[in-house]
Formats: C-alpha cells, sequence, structure tokens
C-alpha cells in the first residue's frame, strides 16, 4: 500500500448535478465523486475510489470552487454555505448560491440550463493501493485522501497536470521494475555460468 502522495491531484466526472431551489434559497447540488467507478486516466491506466477515501477528510477547512478557481469561492464547508457528506454512492454537496454573486448566480443558471453539469475535486492523496495486471495495465484504488476543494467545472480535469504527474511516476515505476528484472536475469545468469 503506497502513502502520501503530496501532488495536488484534481479529478472530474459528468453528474446529475442540479440546481435546485427550497425555501427561497438557491442550491446547485450533486456527487462530486462515486465510488467504485473506473475512471480512465490514459488507455491500460484506470483509478477508482474507495467508499472510506473521504474518512475524517470532511472536518477539513473545504471550499467550493468554479473551475478550481480560487477566486470564485462560491461555498465553505466552516460557514455553512458548503454541505459536504458521504453515502453508499459517493461524495455528495450542496452548495448555497448567494444571489447577491454574480459569478454564483450565472453559474447556478449555466447548471439549470444543463450547460455545465460536470465537478471536479481537489485533494491530496494519503494512501492508495496499485495494481499492475499481467496485461501491462495498472489500477489505482484511493484509500484516503485530503480534501481541500469541490469545484462545479466546464471542463474535465482528467487532462489536468496531475494525470501527467502520475503518469510520469508510473512510467519510473515500470522503469525500475524493468531494470530490477534486467538485474535478477543477469544474476541468474552468473550463477547458470
Amino acid at each position: 500500500m503506497e502513502k502520501n502522495r503530496l501532488t495536488r491531484q484534481m479529478r472530474c466526472q459528468a453528474t446529475q448535478f442540479r440546481a435546485a431551489e427550497t425555501d427561497g434559497k438557491k442550491y446547485i447540488e450533486g456527487y462530486f465523486a462515486v465510488f467504485g467507478s473506473i475512471y480512465e486516466l490514459w488507455p491500460g491506466a484506470t483509478e477508482s475510489i474507495d467508499s472510506k477515501a473521504f474518512d475524517g477528510a470532511l472536518d477539513d477547512d473545504i471550499r467550493a470552487l468554479i473551475n478550481h478557481d480560487t477566486t470564485l469561492v462560491l461555498g465553505r464547508n466552516k460557514a455553512g454555505t458548503l454541505e459536504l457528506k458521504v453515502d453508499k454512492k459517493g461524495l455528495w454537496g450542496r452548495i448555497e448560491i448567494n444571489e447577491k454573486d454574480q459569478d454564483a448566480m450565472n453559474l447556478y443558471a449555466r447548471v439549470e440550463r444543463g450547460d455545465v453539469n460536470q465537478c471536479s475535486f481537489g485533494f491530496d492523496i494519503l494512501e492508495e493501493d496499485t495494481t499492475y495486471n499481467e496485461d501491462s495495465t495498472v489500477h489505482w484504488t484511493i484509500k484516503r485522501v485530503k480534501l481541500y476543494e469541490v469545484s462545479v467545472v466546464t471542463f474535465p480535469a482528467y487532462e489536468d497536470t496531475s494525470v501527467q504527474a502520475r503518469r510520469k511516476d508510473f512510467e519510473q515505476v515500470k522503469k525500475r521494475q524493468i531494470e530490477k528484472w534486467k538485474s535478477e536475469r543477469k544474476e541468474r545468469l552468473k550463477k547458470w555460468h
């Protein structure tokens, strides 16, 4: 089990995000992460989120953003304007829209029309399992995270540099595995001669 991958990561998915109005307040709500879903990072590399990944993470100071932009804060759990909870399906959130914030109102209208329906979350991987398969594919299961933010986004974050960083790490591991295999083969050959 690998631990402490402290490169900020972002993951995104299309969800059934919706704009809602209750008791005169406007909300955007939906799932920021779904447990057990297989996300393809690149061909041959997949990732999923364990149902316990967010255990203990929701007590931190977490913001809701637009497109991961820290200048466009929609809500914050410590302010009571962002509600986050984990259920059997995944990480669910509800953002109370500030009607005096034009950026928030514009986003609300876009979600209501269906123009924006994706979400993402920014996190550090604290613990994960890696499975290297015989067919040269790899799968990571994220077991525990430190959550910084959740975002309503226009485009997915899987094209982000965080995935490129994971790919580079993977390529380095594969290179080390090949070097180890070569070294072991050389040692075996020496023993035979």
